[in-house]
């Protein structure tokens, strides 16, 4: 069976060409648009000699570039491989060589650390900007010589380059103007023959143990899991979706990206959550859908220049990420007359796995009910099936929404499944009505603000402080994050070192969200008879 996920703009052109589908500042791309540019960037990728079957990394935020550049490589056969934006250059360089990637699609104000990032990733031959020309005209770029292909976006930004040490570099191919590309590139007239079961997308998650790794998300995977996330949450063609959440991560991604374009309504992109623009955007546009994380609907509540702004629009509302507080979701509906939908998924799942049912009372507390299509079931720690309701087990899941395994990691692949189960790592409970509750995390992730965070990779970066005898890191609770990252370490003999020093390694070598934002100094760490830390105990 064919079947490619840029589909969803194929078939939205055909349906409705002339109807907006994008909406980002005073911009508004029409369906038809939207289609034709990412055709024009599939061919473009096939001219720079990006094959079929090929990585293409995409760290941009949300701005249309990235929808263009994701569904064109969907046109064009290839794997694309979003990144997270708040990478420093030493994890842009892992993912990029771990993802075998050969090309890079950077926005301008990310491009530095990007292709930094990617001068030590050997297979990675091609840097594209995706950029407003000023600024990229006065980044530092203009003056780096990293990049191999650097495809600006206007002619403006082409000059910059042509004067700078990036045209006479030995590693830089051309520069070109990006809309100039496009115009010379033969757009991809025909959906490529990908099976449903090809890789789509390779997003990269991470465990407790080793470092992240790339979930090998197919053509039937997300494009299932858009349809069914949209009639979760009752998307449909009169629907707009502001898209707060990031695209690069899988919820903004499903959700509000490509479940609002499969069903003919409109996304209106904010670049990055800001509590003032998100509202104002809102009332503007008579936004009808909006999902975030906890962190973003406790903000909305407690801005002090928010409640100014009418909201009345809204008619569906979602939560993942992250437990939604009791407190937080009873007090937004009440003010403004939504309901918040609480669902669960994760970057494996494609990555909605469950949600509150429309139409149904709803449970506070409660991450809903699989979607359909999708199996859960809790087993004990011995692999046996817990079948009594209100009995803690490890979720596992199975069903059209779950990854085909981690890239170039057959090991981890066989670990996280079995039998077509997904093991989570999350301990849940089900009641009578089939509504399922996370209790506790097996895995040693920190949930801070709607972001993993994996304690080794901190851990790895603490051990390379000289000062470090022993680290450990957990979560503990935040208010309106959920949890914060708490270093607890140990010094060396005669060693000396500060809270603020540590921190301040951690923040130079770590993204915005992973490092720590409190350390506690201990004679030594709790263990156990092998010698393993007891994370437990400092819990």
């Amino acid at each position: 069976m064919s079947l490619n996920l840029a589909i969803i703009l194929r078939e939205g052109a055909r349906r409705h060409a002339g109807k907006i589908a994008l909406v980002f500042g005073e911009t508004r791309i029409s369906y038809g648009e939207l289609e034709q540019r990412a055709a024009l960037f599939a061919g473009a990728l096939l001219g720079l000699g990006v094959g079929r079957g090929a990585h293409v990394a995409l760290m941009m935020p949300n701005v249309p570039e990235f929808t263009i550049a994701y569904f064109g490589c969907q046109l064009a056969g290839v794997v694309a491989v979003p990144l997270n934006v708040m990478l420093k250059s030493e994890e842009v360089s892992y993912h990029l060589a771990d993802s075998d990637a050969v090309a890079l699609v950077a926005w301008h104000s990310l491009a530095e650390v990007a292709f930094t990032g990617a001068r030590t990733a050997p297979a990675c031959t091609h840097h594209i900007i995706a950029g407003g020309a000023a600024a990229l005209a006065t980044n530092a770029l203009a003056t780096n010589a990293l990049a191999a292909n650097a495809l600006a976006t206007s002619a403006l930004a082409t000059s910059a380059l042509a004067t700078s040490a990036l045209a006479t570099s030995a590693l830089a191919a051309s520069a070109v103007a990006f809309d100039a590309l496009l115009e010379a590139a033969v757009a991809v007239t025909e959906l490529p023959d990908t099976a449903a079961d090809d890789t789509a997308v390779l997003l990269y998650t991470s465990g407790t143990t080793g470092r992240s790794k790339g979930a090998m998300l197919t053509h039937f995977n997300l494009f299932y899991n858009a349809e069914a996330a949209a009639a979760a949450h009752a998307i449909g063609p009169d629907t707009v979706s502001l898209a707060v959440l990031p695209l690069f991560h899988s919820f903004g991604q499903t959700v509000i990206q490509n479940g609002t374009l499969l069903r003919g309504g409109t996304v209106v992109a904010l670049e990055r959550f800001e509590v003032l623009a998100a509202v104002e955007a809102i009332e503007r546009h008579s936004v009808t859908f909006f999902a975030g994380v906890p962190t973003m609907y406790f903000a909305l509540l407690h801005h002090p220049d928010a409640a100014r702004f009418k909201l009345a629009s809204l008619r569906t509302c979602a939560s993942g990420g992250a437990p939604m507080p009791v407190e937080v979701m009873q007090r937004f509906d009440t003010i403004h007359g939504t309901n918040i939908l609480e669902g669960y998924g994760l970057s494996e799942t494609s990555p909605v796995a469950c949600v509150n049912p429309q139409g149904r009372p709803k449970k506070v507390g409660s991450i809903g009910m699989p979607l359909w299509g999708v199996e859960f079931r809790l087993v004990r720690d011995d692999g046996s099936v817990i079948s009594e309701t209100h009995v803690p087990g490890e979720l596992c899941i199975k069903g059209h929404n779950v990854m085909k395994g981690y890239y170039k990691r057959p090991e981890a692949t066989l670990e996280a499944m079995t039998g077509g189960w997904f093991r989570s790592g999350d301990i849940a409970t089900k009641d009578e009505d089939g509504y399922y509750f996370i209790v506790d995390r097996k895995k040693d992730m920190v949930l801070r603000g709607g972001f993993n965070v994996y304690p080794r990779e901190i851990e790895e970066v603490l051990y390379r402080h000289p000062a470090i005898a022993e680290a450990a890191v957990i979560g503990i609770p935040h208010e309106s994050l959920g949890e914060d990252v708490l270093a607890v370490v140990s010094l060396k003999s005669g060693a000396t070192a500060t809270g603020d020093e540590l921190i301040a390694f951690c923040k130079e070598r770590l993204a915005t969200y992973k490092y720590p934002r409190s350390v506690r100094f201990v004679t030594a760490l709790p263990k156990g008879p092998t010698g393993k830390i007891l994370k437990r105990e400092l819990r």
